[in-house]
């Protein structure tokens, strides 16, 4: 077939990033997600040309997910954050500003693309060298023992979502519900390959965030009809209730069996025949002394009725979401055919109460030993309660990396201001035979990790919304900020309160200087021994391998976007 019009050239484009349409989206974007960044940051309404839902949030994945993307150099930082933040949930909007701050500043130097690379990735090695060793000045440890840190861990994730709205009460409350779930995935007894549990988050909107609460088990939600009609049980003992976990619809629809040719008798009725199979499957319920049968799908009305009059209570459409963690609550494997059950399939549980909680009733699946939990929880409106669910999931893998990994590093801007003061002085202080084998002179090398150093500098500036000051202390190396407004004639001791991550206040001398101006290097000194860490109730970290994959994968990215010399488009 002859095309209706001519094919049209694909469109050729060198050396994108010295074009006025690509600075500009990058410019754009840049802006968007440093507005949206910390505690005070900006919140972003995202809605289609065409009505519909509207999504008011500043957390990255809802924002990335929302945004269309049309330039290709754009589509790869995008594509990275995103990456990013569906391996490690943290530090999305900490990658893409980091990214966009490092191809800004690196296309000010003007230096040979394979220069700016290479100095580049030696610069990223010293800082994850850095980070990863025991003489680095912003981690601290994280000890399982003591919940204090754990705690400032979650508080940090939610304090830092503003479309939450969450008062300090409400994020205390919060951060110790979440804090408590997780650690009720975590399995009594250690083995070789440890497999967490789950937690299962119940929605409730409308209501008050101090009303959410953790019940350990699992709630599933039942109309109020049915709770006049769920007990007695049947039990195995007074602690065991043996249960059964069906994947595959019980209504008897034959669309549910599968593709294939049914042949059928004269005379023989495929719907009594099914319903015969089903009840014949009850029977054997009944016999094995299964007392509670879950369905993924539907349960057929006489089957129900049949299980009722034994004593066998039926929850059916829990929803695929639902099946990983009955399984691995109960130890039962899903069921997928409706002939002969082998009882190894079966699973157990300890006990099934009823609960009501407002408006909702649900049956609570307490199991015997406790690696499912559920979260009720609660909020104001259902803006902010898919802003707080995000949230407590990105927490709740937080706290996961954590345990295989149980450090974090100091929040508020501070690592990345101490991280700073660091390369610069590493910068002064580097051994000819690295530069020779990097091959660049040191000035060259200087002027690449200037323009990283004022990239990290530039993402604890973002932290700042409302003009204010931004400072660094030339001991430590972390950030303060001031508000502004100040009179001209005060000392900054008398204006600093507490640096970014809480460890220091203004009662140390720390001689502060205005964050990226010019000031001799310095090795920033080690703050991981001191005694405010363990006192201080409100310290803000950061999760440590989220943050150090995120400044890998925002170096990687600015790299790659640098050595674009064609972007070709097809125009058809």
């Amino acid at each position: 077939m002859s095309r209706i019009e001519a094919k049209k050239p694909s469109l050729c484009t060198n050396d994108p990033l010295t074009k006025e349409r690509v600075s500009f989206s990058l410019s754009v974007f840049s802006g968007i997600v440093q507005s949206c960044y910390g505690p005070t940051g900006r919140l972003k309404q995202l809605h289609n040309g065409m009505g519909g839902y509207v999504r008011t949030t500043s957390q990255s994945s809802a924002l990335l997910g929302g945004l269309s993307i049309t330039h290709p150099a754009l589509k790869i930082l995008t594509a990275s954050v995103r990456n990013h933040i569906s391996r490690f949930s943290d530090c999305g909007l900490f990658t893409a500003i980091l990214c966009c701050s490092l191809v800004e500043h690196f296309q000010r130097i003007n230096f040979a693309t394979c220069t700016v690379t290479k100095i580049s990735r030696h610069l990223l090695s010293l800082c994850t060298d850095y980070l990863k060793s025991e003489a680095c000045g912003c981690r601290v440890s994280v000890d399982f023992d003591s919940i204090k840190t754990l705690l400032s861990l979650v508080r940090s994730i939610l304090a830092s979502k503003p479309a939450c709205m969450l008062n300090k009460t409400e994020a205390n409350h919060l951060s110790t519900l979440v804090l408590k779930a997780f650690l009720l995935t975590i399995p009594h007894t250690i083995e070789t390959n440890v497999v967490l549990g789950k937690c299962v988050i119940i929605p409730v909107k409308d209501k008050r965030v101090m009303d959410s609460t953790v019940f350990p088990g699992l709630l599933i939600e039942i109309p109020e009809f049915q709770l006049a009609r769920t007990f007695p049980i049947k039990r195995v003992s007074s602690s065991t209730i043996k249960m059964a976990l069906f994947c595959i619809s019980m209504s008897g629809d034959l669309s549910s069996i599968g593709e294939g040719t049914v042949i059928v008798h004269h005379g023989i009725s495929l719907e009594v025949a099914v319903l015969d199979q089903l009840l014949n499957l009850g029977k054997q319920l009944v016999n094995d002394q299964v007392g509670l049968v879950v369905c993924q799908k539907v349960i057929h009305p006489s089957l129900k009725q049949y299980l009722k009059e034994h004593c066998v209570i039926t929850i059916d459409r829990v929803g695929v979401s639902m099946m990983e963690p009955l399984s691995q609550m109960t130890g039962s494997q899903p069921i997928a055919a409706l002939h002969s059950v082998s009882p190894t399939c079966y699973g157990s549980l300890k006990d099934l109460r009823t609960e009501s909680f407002v408006s909702k009733h649900f049956l609570h699946l307490i199991p015997n030993d406790t690696l499912v939990c559920s979260l009720i929880l609660c909020n104001r409106n259902e803006m902010a309660w898919d802003e707080l669910k995000l949230a407590c999931q990105t927490a709740e893998h937080v706290l996961q990396l954590t345990i295989k990994q149980p450090l974090a590093l100091l929040g508020g801007g501070c690592t990345e201001t101490h991280l700073a003061s660091y390369i610069r002085h590493k910068s002064f202080t580097l051994p000819t035979s690295v530069l020779k084998a990097i091959d660049c002179s040191r000035t060259q090398y200087q002027l690449v990790a200037d323009a990283f150093c004022r990239s990290l500098e530039c993402v604890a500036c973002c932290l700042e919304h409302d003009d204010g000051e931004i400072l660094t202390d030339m001991v430590y190396g972390h950030f303060w900020s001031v508000q502004s407004g100040f009179p001209s004639d005060c000392n900054w001791s008398d204006l600093v309160l507490k640096c970014g991550c809480g460890i220091y206040n203004n009662q140390q001398n720390l001689n502060w200087t205005v964050l990226r101006s010019q000031c001799i290097p310095f090795a920033p000194q080690s703050c991981s021994n001191e005694p405010s860490i363990n006192s201080t109730d409100h310290l803000v970290l950061d999760c440590f391998t989220a943050k150090c994959s995120g400044l890998q994968v925002a170096v990687e990215t600015a790299n790659l976007i640098l050595d674009l010399s064609y972007i070709v488009e097809d125009q058809n």
